[in-house]
């Protein structure tokens, strides 16, 4: 059986003199290094959720840059082949003009061997009527 006598005090401040012991050595670091560990763990959240911010921010500012870049290299390919369309019709024109004044020599040409051709036929037209008489009428005319 339980007896109440003067040990029961001893036991008593030993258990308290025990937690207190506890507490200072182990109970006290321990629950140190627990709440570091939770302020430590509280600031990489907060980390995390300012770079994944920053990240978010990042990825909007690169995809309007892209959009940017696009629409940019967009209207620079229009204007290049605006300028590129311009020019072919230069070059058509002016080789249309140069294919106009070729054309009107060569009519030219054609016109003066034409005119030499018929002065020359002209010339000998009686040569053939005679000879075509003379095959016709079997004898000399």
């Amino acid at each position: 059986m339980v007896s109440m006598d003067g040990s029961l005090f001893i036991q008593i401040v030993n258990f308290l003199f025990l937690i207190w012991v506890l507490n200072v050595i182990m109970y006290k670091p321990v629950r140190k290094v627990l709440l570091q560990r939770k302020e430590k763990m509280t600031g990489l959240e907060q980390d995390i959720e300012t770079f994944g911010n920053e990240v978010r921010e990042k990825q909007k500012a690169f995809s309007s840059g892209i959009r940017e870049a696009r629409a940019k290299g967009l209207k620079e390919k229009e204007s290049l082949i605006q300028m590129a369309d311009d020019e072919e019709k230069e070059i058509i024109s002016r080789i249309n003009e140069k294919a106009q004044t070729e054309i009107a020599e060569v009519r030219g040409q054609i016109a003066k061997d034409v005119d030499a051709v018929r002065n020359s036929l002209l010339n000998e037209i009686d040569g053939f009527a005679r000879e075509i008489g003379q095959k016709i009428l079997g004898r000399a005319v």
